[in-house]
């Protein structure tokens, strides 16, 4: 204890002698510290992750060096703000085993103030150096450039490297704001109202904050997916379970300073009108008609989501930047009306397609779109209870009842959910078996099974998966895989979330603070992993489909393998079950005619030539900073754009008759918006519109139909189900919950 104290105090003289050699000065205005029970919850974490994770061996002390950079990242997402010699003094400063000592075994996390409040000084300096800047005319002629995202880049070397990086930043800001018609000044103004509120917003950081960001990192040592949640945070998650999603039911987050829709919620204002999608980032927000709009870059989430919350049936307008623009400064206005999210909304729906077939008549096949495997928790007492089994189930009848002749299961857009509910959807295709394997820490494994032996359907079968296919999605394609049940098609993979969340309070660990009156966090800690039948993991490589279709997804870093610190593949023994997966005699006859249309229709031609373009701009790391060249690189794209709208609108009229279904009350039918005579392709979106309903081009959908027309031309019959027991238990919906 004594030389834990001694080396504390020699510490802190340390830290005050780094402040004066590189000029900062630390805020003395407020104290940042840590509670008693803050210190006390960072050691009972501290031991539930070494004794409680499923990782628990794959972290060791040395490991704790990645935790100051990794902090500092959290903070300095773009790493603008922090020095490269800012790392290495943090680093001698709060040397591993020391750091590991203090944080394990006295609970203090000292570090995470001092770090911040250097980080916050320098915020300071730099709002302190740009409004000074932008007082000055900004040369926008010259021929350097921006790097657009620093996040993988070192911070700068010293200080002037810093002002450096920053006059090309600001330019890069000014020039993004001229592209949406702003004149010089007033990009200039724009830009200094964004950086003062962004030195405004540095006060509403609290302790709290600190205390949560600082212990995330050192949770996600273990895996990308555990997570302390402060006192408020876990009020939010245990109360209101999401409360983002009050207002226009979108589930946001803040990634460098943006606000980004990180999920739309199925039958809330925003999923109904189409017009925001994941990954969007919102720019500003108008919370009222009439008001000014608010720009929310940097601000903290509670109070975005403020703005955006509001009575229902009034109406609010967001500024986005669209998640597909490849140019920074395209912008999309759109106005939702405030609503409750209705949950009977976010179920399962389908329609009936008439495919073509070679005989130049049409097929009727079968589609349920399920967004997620939902269903009643323990604490549920309603007498109508929401369940996607019951409800697919109740689908399957009425398109059978209209004569079907194959069936799409699109799991594209599902994230997740109780796992439940998806071993009991496996168990509509086949008659009993093991669908998922669960091992714990220990090794012990746990089968799954369906029991029960009637079957909804049995006919030719596709399931339909994307890089988004997450978690329970993944058991339940992997499982109809296993048993040759259903032809798999999609994207090179799904997600590759094959891991077990659990949430234990900070109080339910430890008597002492079960008896404090203060309010205590909770942990989110990953506990298993799952495995198919086969026993192969779905962690990392997802499930690779029988066919796999171009994608955009798949050059977008949104799989587990993106994430740091993922656990890897593995397997283990497989169950016993009564299949097997689809042999190439089946399945070769079906990839030859999806590759041979994928070289011959015009819609893949599409497709490619948008993927190829996506590239392009993908691998483009850096963005000119002379207006006049990227107003000419703009004008490219936006031609670019509207030949692909023009060639897009041509090919949905090829699209194949259907007629929907729904479940609780008929969907409305909006009318589509009409494009104003001078609008530019700017906003316009390059997807395959993978997720906007059946009533757009859906290339991947098309192909899938085509497949199941090819299957039943060549009368493929499908493996007979399975017919093996097991126990099933029911579980949490963090148990397979979205990635």
């Amino acid at each position: 204890m004594k030389f834990t104290a001694l080396l504390s105090s020699n510490l802190r003289w340390i830290m005050l002698v780094a402040l004066l050699a590189t000029g900062l000065q630390a805020r003395t205005d407020r104290v940042l510290r840590t509670t008693p029970t803050q210190t006390l919850e960072t050691s009972v974490l501290i031991r539930l992750l070494e004794e409680e994770h499923y990782n628990r061996e794959g972290v060791k002390i040395k490991d704790y060096d990645e935790v100051i950079p990794d902090y500092m990242t959290e903070l300095d997402g773009q790493h603008l703000f922090f020095l490269e010699s800012d790392k290495n003094d943090f680093a001698k400063l709060y040397p591993t085993q020391w750091l590991y000592n203090n944080i394990a075994s006295l609970g203090k996390i000292d570090p995470a103030f001092a770090i911040f409040q250097i980080y916050e000084t320098r915020v300071e300096n730099r709002v302190t150096w740009i409004l000074d800047h932008l007082k000055t005319d900004v040369d926008l002629t010259t021929k350097d450039t921006y790097t657009i995202d620093r996040s993988k880049l070192p911070w700068p070397t010293d200080a002037a490297a810093a002002d450096d990086l920053w006059s090309k930043r600001l330019k890069f800001e000014i020039i993004q704001e001229v592209l949406n018609k702003k004149t010089p000044q007033d990009a200039r103004e724009s830009v200094r109202k964004r950086y003062e509120r962004l030195l405004k917003n540095m006060d509403d950081i609290d302790t709290s904050d600190i205390v949560e960001m600082f212990l995330s990192t050192i949770a996600r040592l273990y895996d990308p997916h555990s997570t302390y949640f402060s006192a408020d945070t876990f009020e939010d998650f245990s109360i209101q379970m999401r409360l983002q999603l009050v207002g226009i039911g979108a589930l946001l987050g803040l990634e460098d300073d943006y606000c980004v829709v990180k999920e739309i919620i199925t039958g809330g204002p925003a999923d109904l009108s189409k017009q925001l999608h994941p990954n969007d980032k919102i720019i500003s927000v108008v919370s009222n008609p009439g008001n000014e709009p608010v720009e929310v870059i940097g601000m903290k989430l509670r109070k975005i989501v403020d703005l955006i919350r509001g009575q229902k049936g009034t109406l609010v307008k967001l500024i986005v930047q669209p998640a597909d623009a490849t140019d920074p400064s395209a912008r999309r206005e759109i106005t939702l009306t405030r609503d409750v999210v209705n949950l009977n909304s976010a179920r399962a729906h389908a329609a009936i397609f008439e495919v073509p077939d070679k005989s130049g008549t049409t097929i009727p096949i079968g589609v349920i779109d399920l967004p997620a495997f939902y269903g009643p928790d323990s604490s549920s007492d309603s007498d109508e209870k929401n369940s996607a089994t019951k409800d697919v189930a109740d689908l399957i009848k009425q398109l059978q009842a209209q004569g079907i002749k194959a069936l799409v299961l699109d799991l594209r857009h599902n994230g997740g959910g109780y796992l439940n509910e998806a071993i009991d959807l496996a168990g509509l295709f086949i008659k009993t078996g093991p669908v998922v394997q669960v091992k714990n820490y220990y090794g012990e494994v746990k089968v799954d099974s369906d029991e029960d032996p009637s079957v909804a359907y049995s006919g030719p079968l596709a399931v339909l998966v994307s890089r988004f296919s997450a978690s329970a999605s993944e058991i339940v394609a992997g499982a109809l895989q296993n048993y040759g049940r259903a032809v798999l098609v999609g994207d090179s993979s799904t997600h590759g979330k094959g891991t077990v969340q659990s949430v234990v309070e900070m109080k339910s660990l430890n008597a002492t603070l079960a008896r404090s009156p203060a309010k205590t966090g909770a942990a989110k800690i990953t506990v298993q992993k799952f495995y198919l039948p086969n026993g192969h993991s779905t962690q990392l490589k997802g499930v690779v489909p029988d066919i796999v279709l171009p994608s955009i997804d798949d050059y977008l870093p949104v799989g587990e393998k993106d994430l740091p610190h993922a656990l890897g593949w593995d397997e283990i023994p497989t169950s016993f079950f009564d299949g097997k997966p689809l042999d190439a005699k089946t399945l070769s006859p079906l990839r030859s005619a999806s590759t041979q249309r994928q070289g011959s229709l015009e819609e893949f031609t599409y497709l490619k030539k948008t993927i190829d373009w996506f590239k392009a701009k993908q691998e483009q790391k850096a963005v000119s900073l002379n207006l006049v060249d990227r107003q000419k690189e703009k004008d490219i794209d936006a031609a670019f754009r509207k030949e692909m709208d023009a060639e897009k609108d041509r090919l949905q009229k090829g699209n194949f008759a259907f007629r929907e279904f729904t479940l609780g009350p008929p969907k409305e039918i909006k009318p589509k918006p009409t494009k104003k005579p001078d609008a530019t392709s700017d906003d316009a979106d390059l997807s395959t519109d993978e997720d906007e309903g059946f009533a757009k081009l859906d290339i991947h959908l098309r192909e899938t139909l085509r497949i199941l027309d090819d299957e039943l031309d060549v009368n493929v019959k499908p493996t007979p189900p399975a017919g093996l027991t097991a126990s099933v238990e029911n579980r949490k919906p963090a148990a397979a919950g979205a990635p």
